[in-house]
């Protein structure tokens, strides 16, 4: 059993690497999205409009990390910048305070993870709201994040994916791996791996879908510290096992000299690549000074020779100007608007405090100093 002075030096360290980061506070070139349901997690919603929209336009929902905000996640990741390009529609969801003294998502608790509950329903009433606002094709949403936003769009994925297309992780945290704040830093750190077999039925549980199942793009720094990189192979073995594909990829390549595997449906249909980074720790890839020079390197935008916002824009069909990316065809799949998304409601107010633990006070005293209770 690990001793309880580990524990607490783990929480110290994460409380002060995020103290580095400070958010931008500011919308930046995202609108506030109002009025979007009953929004049980109580989340804020921003949307990013380009001036020239596509007919039947694309949506990607873009979770940020902990200690992030939604505006400050945009201008590292360069999302609204490439939308701007391309014609296609931004939704980024953003926690409050109130609910997480990180700003986390709360990918761990159980009534924020599970389908028309807490924080996933309010995200997917946020989609249902701008799908009916902006007429986007329903047929090519698409979900990706980092870190916590990274474990949250695992959920999204799991919870509804009769709503998503497709979803790209990074840095993040298979569906249903923790239940709980101890539990989650366990998995963080690369303890208490479940069964590859047993995650693949969480995620066909979570739903009533039976499929198409959405494909995904998985992303992961081989330094990282913070979500140790067993996440990732762990995030690999839940997709694999619910699309049912061989443990060997099909393909295996380079991209921008980072290597990427690729497993194929029996239809020779791509739906999982994985990039796995060497030497690059925990944050979202950019590739600054080069033809795919997105966004800004500041805490956690790290600066690793490939932009992930192009790539996965490039997998999900989105662009057509980065030739070393195969675009990826995605099936459509109706999703029935959720009318009462779209009434009007209340500004969203923090729900009630979602983190007890029955630990020793001793560890709870430890959360807290590590900002992970109140």
């Amino acid at each position: 059993m690990r001793r309880l002075s580990d524990t607490i030096n783990r929480l110290s360290t994460m409380r002060d690497a995020m103290s580095r980061f400070q958010p931008d506070d500011g919308a930046g070139r995202l609108d506030a999205l109002d009025g979007f349901g009953s929004n049980p997690g109580g989340l804020r919603g921003w949307v990013h409009v380009p001036h020239r929209l596509a007919a039947k336009p694309a949506l990607v929902v873009v979770l940020h990390g902990c200690t992030q905000t939604a505006a400050g996640y945009d201008r590292g990741s360069g999302w609204s910048q490439l939308a701007d390009e391309h014609g296609f529609m931004l939704l980024y969801p953003e926690q409050q305070r109130a609910n997480n003294p990180n700003s986390c998502f709360n990918w761990f608790t159980p009534e924020d993870t599970v389908r028309d509950s807490g924080e996933a329903l309010s995200i997917r009433q946020m989609i249902a709201t701008v799908i009916a606002r902006h007429d986007i094709d329903p047929g090519r949403v698409f979900v990706t994040g980092l870190s916590a936003g990274g474990a949250m769009t695992s959920v999204m994925l799991a919870t509804y994916p009769d709503v998503f297309a497709s979803g790209a992780i990074i840095a993040g945290l298979p569906y249903g791996s923790a239940s709980g704040v101890v539990q989650a830093l366990d998995r963080m750190r690369g303890h208490g791996a479940v069964d590859a077999e047993m995650l693949g039925d969480l995620v066909r549980r979570a739903s009533p879908h039976r499929g198409p199942w959405p494909t995904v793009s998985i992303w992961h720094g081989g330094a990282d510290a913070t979500v140790h990189s067993s996440n990732r192979e762990a995030i690999l073995a839940q997709w694999r096992a619910v699309h049912r594909v061989a443990a060997a990829p099909a393909q295996v390549d380079t991209v921008d000299g980072i290597p990427r595997r690729r497993w194929q449906d029996g239809d020779g249909r791509v739906v999982i690549e994985e990039f796995s980074i060497a030497g690059m720790g925990h944050g979202t890839p950019l590739a600054t000074g080069t033809a795919d020079d997105y966004g800004a390197v500041g805490a956690f935008m790290l600066d690793a020779g490939i932009s992930s916002t192009c790539h996965i824009a490039a997998f999900w069909g989105l662009t057509d100007d980065v030739a070393t990316v195969e675009a990826l065809s995605v099936s459509a799949r109706t999703v029935e608007v959720d009318q009462s998304a779209a009434k009007s409601a209340p500004k969203p107010a923090p729900k009630p405090a979602s983190m007890p633990l029955s630990v020793g006070q001793v560890i709870d005293d430890a959360l807290r100093a590590a900002g992970l209770m109140r």
